[in-house]
């Protein structure tokens, strides 16, 4: 039922018309259409006090401490249960490599590395916020559209909740690596004959119909757990904040996470300035970038074909906010070619970091933006690596060096390979 929320009180407020729901709402979507934000009030401390109270739970013991995503609760969800559904998550490290950055030309880079969380990509921390919710509602089950990190992740945490879950991918486009965290956690997954953009709309007829609780990036909570990757960057860095965040953007709930996450730590005096977002898309699957080329005209969808199949999506649920993401932070939209990412993903994988391919992108998006001088001398960067290198180990960029050498058993031919 619409409540418009008091300022002081969390609740969904509709962007687009302004009606407000109670936070127990289990539609994403306002009655007009547009998908709701989850609006938390501003914390009472001061920057200096979040601060020292950030820093001070990096030694906590309880696992709303040690998660990456609940230490940072008052910007997030303050009103967090005894118990959040958390493994924990969160934690990354932010990773300086002298042959990316040179590779990218960018002398001040570092790489946010998403993959090393549990399931192996940045889906888990919006799980832990949104399945927390799931519990605190009472669902009777959860179920998502994906590509394969969103099925996997949420195929963990609601095994970890005790819910059953049903995923639904687009059949054919999705690793096995991936199908199989879904099935090894226990979900029932649905291969459907269509792209992820169909299987979005079923599913959430599905949730509608059936009484699920959707988890893709249109849950506003989900959207809340992602912004903790801003939230705890910046943090690793001191509150500095770098000139750029560079990032992967497919259905655009990162995009829409991080415009957020800045805005709030701005406001929050956390950070004294605001840094510029960059969205990376393949050229294959890019109409958000046809969009802001334009001057943010209305969205076209495309019929999405990229070997990075995390972001092999044409219609995002999320660019509406994600506009606004962008316009908030002056940031910008490019596209690099396939060819390009698996370079990119070369680079990196060779340099021990590894990669998915649609974590690569933002690799490559940096190298394009320096190369156009977008990116300045001496500007320092954050690139996000959104997947581990495991969800694709035989992806097209190292294929071929997966091969290994056979040989019979003499050192003179172990000789010959070391010659070569």
């Amino acid at each position: 039922m619409p409540a418009p929320p008091a300022s002081s009180v969390v609740g969904l407020v509709c962007p687009a018309c302004g009606v407000g729901y109670r936070e127990s709402a289990t539609n994403p979507r306002c009655r007009c259409g547009s998908l709701l934000d989850l609006e938390v009030p501003p914390p009472s401390l001061t920057g200096a006090e979040l601060r020292s109270r950030f820093e001070a739970r990096l030694t906590g013991r309880d696992i709303a401490d040690v998660s990456g995503v609940w230490r940072y609760r008052e910007l997030v969800v303050p009103q967090i249960p005894d118990s959040p559904i958390s493994y924990p998550e969160g934690n990354t490290p932010l990773i300086a490599s002298d042959a990316i950055a040179r590779w990218t030309g960018t002398d001040r880079l570092a790489l946010k590395h998403e993959g090393q969380n549990p399931t192996g990509s940045f889906k888990d921390r919006g799980m832990t916020v949104g399945m927390t919710q799931a519990v605190r509602l009472g669902a009777r089950g959860v179920t998502c559209a994906s590509t394969g990190n969103t099925a996997a992740s949420l195929a963990a945490y609601a095994a970890h909740a005790g819910l059953p879950a049903l995923v639904l991918v687009p059949a054919g486009r999705v690793t096995p690596e991936k199908l199989a965290q879904s099935a090894a956690y226990g979900a029932q997954t649905v291969a459907l004959r269509g792209d992820f953009d169909r299987c979005l709309e079923l599913v959430e007829q599905a949730a509608d119909r059936f009484g699920l609780y959707l988890l893709n990036s249109v849950n506003p909570y989900r959207i809340a757990g992602q912004q903790t990757i801003i939230f705890e960057l910046l943090h690793q860095r001191r509150w500095d904040p770098p000139d750029w965040i560079v990032f992967p953007a497919g259905n655009l709930g990162n995009t829409t996470a991080f415009g957020r996450a800045l805005v709030a730590s701005h406001r929050a005096g956390l950070i004294s300035r605001i840094p510029r977002l960059a969205a990376v898309q393949a050229e294959g699957a890019a109409p958000f970038a046809h969009s802001y080329a334009a001057g943010f005209t209305p969205l076209e969808p495309v019929v999405a074909d990229t070997v990075a199949s995390a972001i092999r999506i044409g219609n995002p649920a999320s660019f509406d906010r994600a506009v606004r993401a962008i316009r908030a932070t002056n940031g910008l939209v490019t596209t690099v070619t396939d060819r390009e990412i698996l370079e990119a993903k070369a680079v990196v994988d060779r340099a021990g970091v590894g990669c998915e391919a649609a974590s690569a992108a933002a690799v490559a998006g940096v190298r394009r933006l320096r190369r156009e001088s977008v990116i300045g001398d001496g500007d320092s960067v954050v690139a996000v690596l959104t997947g581990h290198l495991l969800k694709e180990p035989l992806a097209a960029a190292t294929a071929r060096d997966s091969r290994a050498v056979e040989i019979d058993g003499r050192l003179d031919e172990i000789e010959a390979i070391l010659d070569r």
